[in-house]
């Protein structure tokens, strides 16, 4: 299947559906209604692709596609070209299709949650070669290094250098086993895991709190983006950005001091 679906414009919906079929007319012309059926066009079956949508074009696309029932289906970027309405809906019937086939699928994507959405394993790219496979949660929970956190997610990054197998922070210690004292490394956290200490209020000296030591940030900007917020702080320590999500509706003001704390169980430290 194809980015852009390589529909053939001068035939029908059944014909293209039908193309790699063999047999007689009607043993085609019976397939293919019982393909359109599957994807919800059987009422299109004459139409030519001109005369359907985006959506429309994809379903006939993959009809076309599972006809001669291969074993396995290369999928090149088939959703990218669908509107975000349609997109979840349309990969989730797909899905749903190939798995009822028990086709295999070899998808690729560059959206991360596309690939955590439909995959049961993924392998990770850059530059024509695989840096890390596995399951959707351990390639989310254990990355392989920096920038394989950055695909899946936002992510904050601080700096510090390592002393006796361990790198000092505002935020508290951070285990670095095996790296050398002297070495710089990039801890590395998601939004979602940042935690703010509402209780402190920005008052008072570094607190330390059950999940670690907390550090002060002042709130810089801060945005509602339809099922959480997005809090930018500027830190106290060093003068960075700092990216939190809240759920729901949180719009500090702009100066406000808050204190930040982060688990160390969802941080990753990575040589510099």
């Amino acid at each position: 299947m194809f980015q852009d679906f390589a529909l053939f414009p001068h035939l029908s919906v059944a014909d293209n559906v039908g193309f790699a079929l063999t047999g007689s007319r009607p043993e085609k012309r019976a397939a293919v209604e019982e393909l359109l059926v599957r994807v919800g066009l059987s009422r299109f079956i004459d139409q030519y692709p001109h005369a359907l949508s985006g959506g429309e074009q994809q379903r006939v696309a993959l009809a076309r596609a599972m006809a001669p029932k291969p074993r396995i289906m290369l999928m090149d970027e088939p959703f990218s070209g669908l509107d975000n309405r349609l997109r979840d809906g349309i990969r989730d019937e797909t899905l749903a299709i190939l798995k009822a086939e028990q086709t295999a699928v070899l998808l690729v994507t560059h959206e991360p949650e596309e690939a955590m959405r439909m995959a049961d394993e993924i392998a990770l790219m850059r530059e024509g070669r695989i840096v890390q496979s596995g399951a959707p949660y351990n390639i989310y929970n254990a990355p392989s290094d920096q920038a394989a956190v950055a695909f899946f997610s936002d992510a904050n990054i601080i700096k510090s250098q390592v002393s006796g197998a361990l790198a000092n922070t505002p935020f508290g210690q951070f285990l670095a086993p095996g790296l050398v004292d002297g070495t710089w490394v990039d801890i590395v956290f998601r939004p979602q895991h940042v935690r703010i200490d509402f209780d402190r209020k920005g008052k008072g000296p570094n607190p330390t709190a059950s999940q670690g030591v907390a550090a002060l940030g002042i709130v810089e900007r801060a945005r509602f983006l339809g099922n959480e917020s997005l809090v930018e702080f500027r830190m106290k320590f060093d003068g960075s950005v700092i990216k939190v999500t809240v759920p729901n509706v949180f719009l500090p003001k702009p100066g406000q001091p808050l204190w930040l704390t982060i688990p160390r169980d969802r941080c990753f430290v990575f040589p510099s």
